[in-house]
């Protein structure tokens, strides 16, 4: 099997690939427990983010660290790069591929990361494009998932909140139809999924049912995906939020989710999850967010050192 030269969208991801990256990330565990070692030792990341991150940024460096390699970048490029002086992404990224053997991308713009790799000699992986594509979040969502629920063929996701730009979810959503996971989408008009997303879920074999409110799904939820709502990334939209019952964890909702349902969020969140709740067994989002550095060790490897034929 040829090595994914770029990881720009969760479509480069078939079930036999997920299934041999994810027994690679249980083994990435093993190595983070020791510390370290040396499979991409001599290997230099370029860590290039355009937009703010703490989670994505971090894990990918922790996981370059983790793995024996370097790392390299600026974390608000857009300010502190010479796209401030009107040079171009294509340009950045020729340049930046000189010095590094992978480059991790975010930009503000959709279609950002397959113009960086359409030009790029080097390994571009895509740490979100705008409101386009997520693909590493949506595979440690799912390995989050499949970790509580192994067969997702079986198990009921809801997501929550800002469906409309939410790239997370679109990301994992159009990876859980290679499973044909039924899905329920709740949300305020305004952000609900778009009518064409939704259509293409539906003829991927994919169960989908829309919401206006939470209580009208949550006693079936056998994960329940919350995000916030993305104000950076909508316009015309005024005076939306997500912290009434309708779309945020209360004592009562709480109380009616199955025992085995958990919660999961891309984070950073607002007040959709009360702290209260962290304590919860059924509260996975901590878990999740580590997950995201084995998941990102095991794809650095695959790109830099990969998987033997």
């Amino acid at each position: 099997m040829h090595p994914i030269q770029h990881i720009t969208s969760v479509s480069q991801f078939d079930l036999a690939r997920i299934k041999q990256l994810f027994l690679r990330v249980q083994e990435m565990r093993g190595i983070e427990k020791r510390g370290a070692c040396s499979i991409l030792d001599n290997k230099i990341m370029a860590s290039l983010f355009y937009e703010p991150s703490t989670r994505t940024r971090l894990s990918f460096e922790a996981s370059m660290l983790r793995l024996g390699g370097e790392v390299m970048g600026t974390e608000s490029a857009g300010h502190f790069s010479s796209a401030t002086k009107g040079e171009t992404l294509e340009d950045t990224i020729k340049i930046i591929a000189g010095y590094a053997d992978v480059i991790v991308l975010r930009h503000p713009e959709k279609g950002a990361a397959d113009r960086a790799a359409a030009v790029s000699p080097v390994p571009i992986v895509n740490a979100g494009d705008g409101d386009g594509e997520h693909p590493t979040q949506a595979l440690l969502d799912l390995f989050t998932i499949m970790e509580a629920h192994p067969d997702p063929r079986t198990c009921q996701v809801v997501f929550v909140g800002d469906l409309l730009k939410g790239r997370t979810v679109h990301s994992l959503a159009r990876l859980l139809t290679l499973f044909h996971t039924p899905m329920s989408f709740v949300a305020p008009t305004p952000l609900q999924l778009p009518p064409e997303f939704a259509h293409g879920l539906i003829e991927n074999g994919c169960e989908v049912t829309q919401h206006e409110t939470l209580r009208e799904v949550i006693e079936r939820a056998d994960v329940l995906y919350m995000t916030r709502v993305q104000k950076e990334r909508l316009t015309g939209i005024e005076g939306i939020a997500l912290d009434g019952s309708d779309y945020a964890l209360t004592p009562e909702l709480v109380s009616l989710m199955p025992t085995s349902c958990i919660i999961m969020h891309p984070l950073p969140r607002n007040s959709e999850i009360p702290t209260w709740f962290d304590e919860d067994p059924r509260a996975a989002y901590f878990r999740q967010a580590k997950n995201g550095l084995y998941v990102r060790m095991a794809l650095l490897e695959e790109l830099l050192n990969p998987f033997p034929e």
